[in-house]
């Protein structure tokens, strides 16, 4: 299994972002191209009219499948983890900042961190996904929540400040580097450069001999929806190692000096679910370090 069925059954103008119609199959056929006859199974039960997958329904199905993800994240305290991570790095940037948040999905990491992470008012907090139905979901619960954040349609990469002039962009995402493979990865950090990044922190999960065993053992347990079970263990076996991240960050965004941050547990040979990857202008990175205290000892050389 190599596809992830929600990255076939939504598609976008690249330009317009337009939402466009899915032929069901076509995407059949490229489940049978790569051998994966669950996905087909799944993707043949979707609900669909002439031969079309019936956008809403798929909109909905979605949206069951990240309620079971916001689940994963909010067991594995990915919302701490951020906010831990966020607080030196406000203290070398500066308070006035814009924090995005790439394919946040129904914005659980964003709503989290205007929640309880205590940011201070001139940090901006913006969800930013391609897909309406998740970023109107997430726009729901944050006003029923009454949250200082918000979520945008669009490309996180060419956001325009409200008010005009330029506020320093924080770009942060979480499983979202594995969708990209090959070139596709060094182009994705080379969005970066644009004039307004200040820099970046990247969390995906960490490849290992055991990892595509334990999502799908998490899976079974916590989730309902075949789509979810099939594309979490389709994710655990596409992530990138720590070393392929950093080749391809640096190679791309050269102006940022990047590096990996807690990959194991307590130094000991036992990897963390998650693997973090910063980055940062080189004459702010000694700052940082000390903003970090005791946890800069997480950094890995490389």
């Amino acid at each position: 299994m190599v596809l992830e069925i929600s990255d076939e059954i939504v598609a976008y103008h690249p330009d317009t972002l337009e939402r466009l119609p899915v032929r069901v199959e076509d995407v059949l056929t490229r489940c049978r191209a790569h051998g994966d006859r669950r996905a087909e199974a799944i993707v043949r039960a979707l609900p669909a009219h002439d031969g079309w997958l019936n956008a809403q329904q798929v909109d909905r199905l979605l949206i069951r499948v990240h309620c079971e993800m916001q689940r994963l994240s909010e067991e594995l305290q990915h919302g701490r983890r951020v906010g831990e991570l966020l607080r030196p790095l406000l203290d070398v940037l500066g308070p006035r900042l814009q924090v995005i948040d790439i394919g946040c999905g129904m914005g659980y990491v964003i709503r989290w961190l205007a929640s309880r992470a205590g940011l201070g008012p001139e940090v901006e907090l913006i969800g930013v996904d391609y897909n309406r139905a998740l970023v109107d979901e997430a726009s729901r619960l944050a006003e029923m929540e009454r949250l200082r954040c918000r979520f945008v349609v669009g490309n996180a990469f060419a956001l325009k400040n409200p008010g005009g002039g330029s506020v320093p962009q924080l770009f942060l995402s979480t499983g979202v580097l594995h969708h990209f493979q090959g070139a596709g990865l060094e182009q994705f950090f080379g969005s970066h450069q644009t004039a307004s990044a200040a820099g970046f922190v990247h969390f995906d999960f960490q490849p290992s001999p055991l990892a595509a065993f334990g999502s799908w053992l998490f899976h079974v347990v916590r989730t309902r929806e075949p789509l979810s079970l099939h594309d979490g263990v389709v994710s655990a076996r596409r992530v990138h190692s720590g070393q392929v991240l950093l080749a391809a960050a640096r190679a791309g965004a050269p102006r940022f000096q990047s590096q990996l941050y807690s990959t194991r547990l307590w130094k000991l040979p036992i990897q963390r679910v998650f693997l973090t990857l910063i980055g940062l202008p080189p004459e702010v990175w000694p700052n940082f370090e000390l903003a970090l205290g005791p946890r800069r000892s997480r950094l890995e050389a490389s």
